[in-house]
């Protein structure tokens, strides 16, 4: 569906609406950037409408698939995914705090980012959501635990629907809307003389994420060489046709049929393979967990927050269950991470807009995380099944 949209994907257009912006904001007339701001503020309010919606959609149908008689090894494959996921979280939140007030050099950055701007839209629209976010994520547990116990399975058949209808409302509306919604921003930020900070600090993000990334896999499957007794630098390298493909492909989902290939190749059992390459690809979210954690911590700081341990604690826990319903979908991970931004990290539309512009621009690099992490995942699997026979 993006592809018959875009031709090339999303992230080319994320990139050329942020340059598109950038330049535009050097000489549009005061009118015309009122305009887009106009179109941002429509857009933004429909964000937040939707927001419990995506919660509700995306988290509660994805809880109830994994159903009440999943068995043991689906229950331990789920812990090891989600612990590797709040790993990489907790990990990333660390290496952050730590450079972050010197690597991005805040207090400059800060300067310019709250500087106030001088234009504003020509109308707003309120659009009030039908429940707000912590009311959408505790009805989405409850709903999608209920469907998991429960004997029948109409109602799983409706919420069914209402997540196909999330799903084309992702694509179909929010996804071809994003560039224009970007655009906006930067042609925001550069006629209110912002945009050089935020560019700045977007560049040393993103070359610390990859670094941690690269980290965070040496020691996943440092974990996973000891369990199997395998070398991990060996078992990594055989992992690297996935993490091309996703890089590639920018999709857990599409890499499949190489990410269940290259683990076999690691001595995992034809059918442990088959069972733990697909769940993990919708459950095994490190590499989504370490964009989402840095980039948020780093909107954080810019906009004069503080980075509170026990703040982020929870962000990462909760974060680490409602990114596994965004597989699948363009932009999936973050999309489903909106609630939480706004709820536990206190996130404006301006902010979200920041956050979704980061993330996508690195897209595939997490997705690559996810996949080669499965291959780490699958071969401790493996093991503790081996012992258990």
């Amino acid at each position: 569906m993006l592809k018959k949209i875009f031709g090339w994907g999303l992230l080319p257009w994320v990139a050329a609406a942020i340059m598109a912006g950038i330049v535009c904001g050097l000489f549009f007339p005061d009118w015309l950037v009122r305009l887009f701001l106009t179109f941002n503020g429509l857009f933004g309010q429909f964000l937040g409408f939707i927001v419990p919606l995506l919660i509700l959609g995306l988290i509660a149908p994805g809880i109830a698939e994994l159903g009440k008689d999943a068995g043991k090894l689906l229950v331990f494959t789920v812990i090891l995914a989600y612990g590797f996921t709040l790993f990489a979280g907790f990990f990333t939140y660390g290496a952050a705090a730590l450079t972050y007030p010197w690597v991005l050099d805040v207090t400059a950055s800060l300067a310019s980012f709250t500087q106030a701007p001088e234009l504003t839209a020509y109308f707003t629209l309120p659009i009030p959501p039908f429940m707000d976010v912590t009311s959408a994520i505790i009805f989405a547990f409850v709903l999608g635990l209920g469907m998991a116990f429960i004997e029948g399975d109409t109602l799983k058949k409706a919420m069914y629907d209402f997540r196909a209808i999330i799903y084309k409302v992702i694509s179909a509306v929010i996804i071809p809307l994003l560039p224009l919604y970007i655009f906006g921003i930067f042609l925001n930020m550069t006629s209110a003389g912002q945009v050089a900070a935020v560019l700045a600090v977007f560049a040393k993000i993103i070359i610390l994420i990859f670094i941690i990334t690269l980290v965070v896999l040496l020691i996943q499957f440092g974990i996973a060489g000891a369990v199997s007794g395998q070398n991990p630098l060996k078992m990594l390298g055989t992992m690297l046709p996935a993490y091309f493909t996703a890089l590639g492909t920018s999709s857990s989902a599409a890499t499949i049929p190489v990410t269940y290939k290259q683990v076999q190749a690691l001595g995992v059992r034809e059918d442990i393979a088959g069972f733990t390459v697909p769940l993990c690809a919708n459950i095994h979210m490190s590499g989504s967990t370490i964009k989402i954690t840095a980039c948020a911590m780093a909107i954080v700081l810019l906009t004069g927050g503080e980075l509170h341990f026990w703040q982020f604690t929870g962000f990462i826990c909760m974060l680490g269950i409602s990114i596994m319903a965004g597989p699948g979908v363009p932009g999936g991970a973050v999309m489903a991470s909106l609630g939480v931004l706004q709820k536990m990290l206190g996130f404006n539309e301006e902010m979200l807009g920041l956050m979704i512009a980061l993330y996508i621009a690195m897209d595939s690099f997490g997705t690559a995380c996810n996949v080669t992490g499965d291959g780490a995942v699958s071969v401790i699997v493996n093991k503790i099944y081996d012992k258990t026979k």
